[in-house]
Formats: structure tokens, sequence, C-alpha cells
């Protein structure tokens, strides 16, 4: 077992998680690390149940790495989580995690490899599941090399969030996390790249992330059109799209996330997360 004392675990939790599931999320980014993080920041964000509160006090007291617990009084969304969260940190660099999902055992070995050398930013590919972990329905392969991710960035996050490990110095340069709907990670992307950030992405699927029911439902209605146009009105402003590709967005994107979830669900997977056998899209 590598140790890195260079990096932390940011880990938000809400009343909507599960508590099995945050066990075996924790347990897959620390105990089956061959790299681990040097601490865990866990975020709760408000009031959580009894059974999430049991969960909690056992990781913090049997935890193989200190874990240092962030409680917010009340839900105040993702943001200001991670945003307390890496207010918390003691550690240059952070890994993302989600309480929900299930890191790979080299996933942070692999991203510290990049980080090493003078990134950022490093992301990772990931594959998505309904109920069993080993049995995925899609891959999301993110782009690679600075080029690509810019350009893709125009048009698509081109990041996977529940993946990302980062400089917390990066982040304090643009503002760290921003109020942005559910679009606060692409927002922080963006405004990375266009910072001058190093970024960079692993195509190689190191996190699983978890697909629950509704999940296409929830990308579209006329408050996620409204986020997305806003959004492009953004990286307009800071000259990251041209005004044709601010038209194009809007128009295609914001006709995306006023399509029926059905639809949604085969274009994401067509042109987004690749399928895999077994999809049911």
């Amino acid at each position: 077992m590598v140790h890195a004392p260079e990096f932390s675990l940011l880990l938000p939790v809400y009343a909507g998680d599960d508590a099995d599931a945050l066990r075996l999320a924790f347990s897959s980014s620390v105990d089956q690390q061959t790299l681990r993080p040097a601490e865990a920041v866990i975020v709760q964000d408000g009031p959580v149940s009894d059974t999430l509160e049991r969960e909690l006090a056992r990781l913090e007291a049997e935890s193989p790495i200190p874990v240092r617990l962030v409680r917010l009084p009340d839900n105040r969304g993702l943001t200001e989580a991670l945003n307390a969260g890496l207010d918390a940190a003691r550690y240059p660099v952070v890994a993302r995690m989600d309480a929900d999902d299930v890191s790979v055992p080299e996933r942070f070995e692999k991203q510290w490899a990049l980080l090493s050398q003078g990134y950022d930013l490093v992301g990772t590919g990931m594959v998505e599941f309904e109920i069993d972990t080993e049995q995925p329905i899609s891959e999301r392969v993110p782009p690679t090399g600075a080029a690509r991710i810019r350009d893709h960035a125009r048009t698509h996050n081109p990041f996977n969030h529940p993946t990302m490990m980062y400089r917390v110095a990066a982040l304090d340069v643009v503002g760290r996390y921003q109020p942005f709907g559910k679009m606060e990670d692409y927002w922080l992307g963006v405004r990375l790249i266009a910072s001058g950030a190093r970024v960079e992405n692993i195509a190689e699927p190191l996190v699983k992330y978890r697909v629950g029911a509704g999940a296409f439902a929830r990308r579209g209605g006329w408050q996620e059109a409204k986020t997305e146009w806003a959004l492009q009105r953004e990286m307009l402003r800071i000259g990251f799209i041209s005004r044709g590709q601010y038209a194009r967005n809007v128009v295609v994107k914001g006709a995306y996330r006023l399509m029926p979830a059905s639809l949604k669900r085969v274009l994401f997977r067509k042109f987004v997360g690749s399928g895999l056998p077994g999809d049911r899209a």
C-alpha cells in the first residue's frame, strides 16, 4: 500500500443518500485504493436519517485515515457543501467522490501520477450502473488532451464531475464552485480552462456512477433549459464561445433539455455515454 499525504477525499452526504451505498463509496475510495487519501472530508449537508448518522459515526470511528466531518445545519445544496469541504480540507489537492458511486482500486494512483506532473485538474472516464456495480449499462469516455478538452467544453461538459481530482489553488483563482443549478461543475470546468489551468482526462473508467430511476427526466424540463441558456450566456460573456456557437448551443441544447426523457436517454447514450451490452436504451 502506497500512501500519499498530499490529498484529501471530499465526499458530500445529504438526506437522500443511502447508508449502504455510502459505506461502499467510502470503502472503495479508501480501504480498497492502491493509493489512499491522507484524510477524508465528509460534508453532511443538512439533517440526515438516524441510519445515515450511525454510518457516519462508524466511518469516523473506524476509518484507517482521519475523517473530518463537517455538519451544515440545513441543506444548502451541492455548491455550498463542496465549498465548505474545500475550506475544511488540509491538503492542497482534493479528490471528489459522491456518496453513491464506486471508485476502482487504481483510481487515485493513476490520477495522482498526472497531478504530480503539474496538472491542475484530472478527471476520468466512468461507467454507469443502476443496481449491480458489475453490470454497467453505459460508459462515459471524456475527451483527452488540452485542445480536445477545450473544444469539447464549448458544447458539452468535458469532465465527469464525480471523478475529478484538482488543486485547490486552481479553484481559488476562479472563485471555486459557484451556484449554477445542476451545472455548477460544467461552469467550474469552463472557468478553469479559460483561466489557463492545466487540465487532463484519463479515458479509462475509474469510477462507477450510479444512475437512479428518473435520471433522464431530471436532466430536462424548463428549469434545466433555462439553466442551460444562462450558462451559454456566461460562456459567451467571458469569450469562451463565439456568437455563432452560442446561437447553435441555445437551440440544440435547449431542445435536448425539453425532449421527453425516453428520447433524451437514447440520444445521451448515443452521443455522450457509449452503450454497452445490456443497455436498455
